[in-house]
């Protein structure tokens, strides 16, 4: 296991050392080699949840549940059968009436973009403030209605939407069997909440997130307004089974980001390459105002239009994982924008090594892609987040 401790923040006081500079700098010292040792046996999440930053893991039910095999509820012939925000409304009315009112009251809960920004990439252990109920607290068949809700809200194409949400759960059951973190691995311990009522009218956001990932679709007046921001990460990055299937949800990114820098000439990829180096997503949770304000990298303005469609066909991999109609209006602007967007990268532009890292930054949208190593287990993973500057959050701030 690989230590994900940042030694920089423990450092020597500068400047002349008295007696009481000494004494300070030896019980720093002191501290790292502490937290070193607790890191080397309990892995980063052991720390985070030793230095009080965790959840209290007797809360969650910590089983596997296998998403995936859960049949989605069929709705009553009122709810119809195309996908549709009408649809999801009527599909949120028949699992609220199963709840019970302590339940419905965890679960649905009133709109503030306070609670909306409660998402993070930790397991439980690493951070213990997401909103609502887990998929253990509710029974297989409140289950259905939920996994009737995400399906209609995501998209159904393989490896993106739901189905890169079952296979991001999968790989937590997988890190439940196959390691000795005690981080709270588990599909069973990922958070569901309706941020306002779903209706016909009025602001309500659908939350689902947990390790990994973080889903975060506002509505208003019926239309999606906002599907960012969205986290994906997956542990192991390599395909692996579990669940009777075989998993790999986030190599359609990687290969869509490696094909487009490819695709540069020499002299494209020296402009493309960033200043610094990035060992992480920059925009990531609780980083709302981390996305620079001037773009860095190359400008498709002055790239081929296959760059530019191989831009796009990245951005997709984000995009689609929201349902057609959604998705099809969010491209649309980030077509219209592609000029003005750049891409950058540090590391490697194969993307396939730890550290390397690739951004896409236009007027609207913010995508990052960072391999990490191995926190519970050997090898790369990434970690990756969507933003759109104009409308995290559905574009409201309070």
């Amino acid at each position: 296991m690989k230590p994900a401790f940042n030694t920089n923040k423990v450092g020597l006081m500068k400047g002349p050392q008295n007696k009481g500079t000494l004494k300070l700098t030896t019980k720093s010292l002191l501290t790292a080699t502490a937290l070193v040792v607790v890191l080397a046996v309990a892995g980063y999440y052991g720390y985070t949840r030793l230095a009080g930053g965790g959840a209290d893991l007797s809360a969650y039910t910590n089983t596997n549940i296998d998403f995936g095999a859960t049949v989605a509820a069929d709705a009553s012939a009122a709810c119809g059968t195309d996908p549709s925000h009408a649809r999801i409304v009527c599909l949120a009315d028949e699992l609220k009436a199963t709840l019970t009112p302590a339940l419905l009251a965890e679960f649905e809960r009133p709109y503030t973009v306070a609670d909306a920004k409660k998402w993070s990439n930790f397991p439980p252990v690493g951070y213990p403030d997401r909103v609502g109920p887990t998929l253990g607290d509710f029974t297989p068949e409140q289950r259905a209605y939920i996994k009737a809700i995400l399906l209609d809200a995501a998209s159904l194409t393989s490896n993106e939407g739901a189905d890169e949400l079952e296979q991001v759960l999968n790989a937590d059951d997988y890190l439940a069997v196959n390691t000795a973190d005690t981080a709270g691995f588990s599909s069973s311990n990922y958070h569901i909440a309706f941020l306002g009522t779903p209706a016909a009218t009025g602001t309500w956001q659908l939350y689902f997130g947990g390790h990994h990932f973080a889903m975060t679709n506002t509505y208003k007046d019926g239309i999606l307004i906002g599907a960012t921001p969205s986290f994906r990460g997956v542990e192991p990055f390599v395909p692996f089974t579990q669940n009777g299937r075989e998993n790999a949800p986030m190599l359609q990114e990687q290969a869509a980001f490696a094909a487009l820098f490819a695709a540069l000439s020499p002299e494209e990829l020296t402009i493309a390459k960033l200043a610094a180096s990035y060992t992480n997503i920059v925009a990531g949770p609780q980083q709302d105002d981390a996305i620079p304000t001037t773009a860095e990298g190359l400008k498709l303005a002055t790239a081929s239009p296959e760059v530019q469609t191989l831009a796009l066909a990245a951005m997709e991999t984000y995009v689609r994982d929201v349902n057609a109609a959604g998705a099809d209006a969010i491209m649309a602007k980030y077509t219209a924008e592609i000029a003005e967007t750049s891409i950058g990268y540090s590391g490697s532009t194969t993307i396939d090594a730890e550290n390397d890292y690739v951004r896409i930054d236009g007027p609207s949208v913010w995508i990052e892609f960072s391999l990490q190593p191995g926190r519970s287990i050997e090898g790369i993973h990434p970690h990756s987040v969507w933003r759109d500057k104009t409308a995290d959050y559905g574009g409201n701030t309070e």
